[in-house]
């Protein structure tokens, strides 16, 4: 089976451009396009896509907004923003609205393809342009907003440093000598006791209470 990839943008230029280029892509299969957030979503209810390459600035309902109403009823799916915008106002909100990527629209072909598959294996992928201004925005934040580590096991803090290096759970597993499936669970547990949206969160989480050192 192949990526079942959704694109949304409102500019049929780029859709044109993206779909393109990535049905070269063997493992690639572009289930649908959408030109706003709205027609995003219900695409996304009745195709059912792995991965979304989500613009940000779109008529009808922005990316963000469509990032959020998406996961509010399907935590799997996993949202690449592709965009132009690399500022604080529209890194952060995307983030938080739980996208997993966020590219901008300068980056390479095949870094794209390479997000993509990254992605969708549970990896966190941000632009570098990107990752310093969400570094900076965590570093700002109120003090007392930050959750405590308490809450986290040994072995869950253990994983948590590995995410924040960008390793996948098969990584993870190897320098911790545990089964993927442990790992697997203990993501799951780290998300949950953190409220932590995803995989991108948990590693910025990481970063900003100094355990990717």
């Amino acid at each position: 089976m192949g990526i079942r990839l959704l694109i949304a943008d409102d500019h049929k230029v780029v859709r044109r451009g993206l779909h393109f280029f990535l049905k070269t892509q063997k493992d690639i299969d572009i289930v649908g396009e959408a030109e706003n957030g709205r027609e995003a979503v219900e695409l996304v209810r009745s195709l059912n896509p792995d991965v979304i390459l989500m613009d940000l600035s779109m008529p009808v309902m922005d990316g963000v907004e469509a990032t959020k109403e998406i996961r509010t009823f399907n935590q799997e799916i996993k949202v690449i923003i592709l965009t132009s915008y690399a500022d604080q106002d529209h890194v952060i909100p995307a983030i938080q609205a739980g996208a997993s990527g966020y590219q901008l629209k300068d980056v390479e072909p095949d870094e794209l393809v390479h997000t993509i598959r990254e992605v969708l294996n549970g990896e966190s992928k941000l632009h570098p342009k990107v990752t310093s201004h969400v570094m900076s925005h965590l570093m700002q934040t109120n003090q007392k907003e930050q959750k405590p580590l308490t809450p986290l096991t040994n072995r869950e803090n253990d994983v948590l440093k590995e995410i924040a290096k960008g390793r996948s759970n098969k990584e993870i597993a190897a320098a911790l000598y545990i089964t993927e499936k442990t790992v697997k669970t203990h993501v799951s547990n780290i998300l949950s006791k953190l409220e932590l949206a995803d995989r991108t969160q948990a590693a910025l989480y990481a970063v900003k209470n100094g355990l990717d050192e």
